[in-house]
């Protein structure tokens, strides 16, 4: 196909300028990941997530070899430990994305302000979004239970009573962690957005969810124990194992997400009154 002038340019055009026009341009490519650069350099949680999961992946399944290989008798009865376990674990993952993601549509929709021109107060919005996080976390998590039940033949259903336990336990501390998510994105832009992904790992090597908490040096049991999911899977298996629910585990939960949920509802609301006088409700970017 010959090479056709562009309206308003010289009528003469050599063809070595027109050929390097259509050939590929390495400096177009690097001005491109300049450009992704740039963006990243200054973002801090593009460059945390880049080394984050490789980091968390390694410390989580080097506890597990070392609680599996000191307890060989446990092998067997591992399956049903590892499925309750990620069974509960997926109540808090999927509450917080629940309660987050709910929040980031609003923000992708640009709809904050819209939303905020009408009577709508932020405690209000807070309901809202627990609400919503309840009802995905129960649209995700009870087919996730059927097919444990029909796969591996495995059903949580049979902790009785103590599952709702912990369900609620776990559910309140994906509501903290959305909750703090939501405000740092509010915060700091779209540019957190990865958030909701990467916060809630940082409690999976403290929390004990593949192996008991005495497998984590001393030092580390006692940040683990400061935080609720601790107490959750060391009573689910205490339950599993003696057929004993241990209300000191209970109570230590119940009271941690009390004090970490009323904090974390104060730290949004502030975030949201600063956004709000600073004008960040309308103008939301990376």
């Amino acid at each position: 196909m010959p090479f056709e002038r562009p309206p308003g340019s010289p009528a003469t055009v050599d063809p070595r300028e027109a050929h390097a026009a259509r050939a590929f341009a390495p400096r177009r490519v690097l001005a491109l990941m300049l450009r992704h650069w740039y963006v990243m350099r200054g973002s801090i949680p593009r460059l945390l997530e880049m080394a984050y999961w490789p980091i968390m992946q390694m410390i989580t399944w080097g506890f597990i070899t070392s609680f599996l290989a000191e307890e060989s008798s446990l092998v067997a009865q591992a399956a049903g430990i590892f499925i309750a376990a990620v069974l509960l674990w997926d109540v808090m993952f999927r509450s917080n994305l629940g309660l987050s993601l709910s929040f980031l549509e609003e923000m992708w929709a640009r709809n904050l302000g819209h939303l905020f021109v009408s009577p709508l107060r932020p405690l209000e919005l807070v309901g809202a979004l627990m609400s919503m996080s309840l009802i995905r976390t129960l649209i995700g998590l009870v087919p996730a239970t059927v097919l444990a039940w029909l796969f591996y033949a495995y059903n949580i259903y049979g902790l009785g009573l103590p599952l709702l336990a912990f369900f609620a336990n776990m559910l309140v501390m994906g509501w903290v962690i959305g909750l703090l998510v939501s405000a740092l994105v509010l915060r700091f832009g779209l540019g957190a957005e990865s958030l909701p992904w990467i916060l809630i790992f940082a409690f999976w090597p403290i929390s004990g969810i593949y192996y008991p908490m005495d497998t984590l040096p001393v030092w580390l049991q006692a940040v683990g124990y400061a935080f609720p999911p601790s107490h959750v899977f060391e009573g689910m298996r205490q339950v599993m194992f003696d057929g004993t629910f241990n209300l000191m585990h209970f109570a230590a939960a119940v009271v941690l997400n009390g004090v970490l949920l009323v904090a974390a509802t104060a730290f949004f609301l502030s975030v949201f009154r600063v956004a709000r006088v600073k004008g960040l409700l309308l103008s939301i970017g990376e």
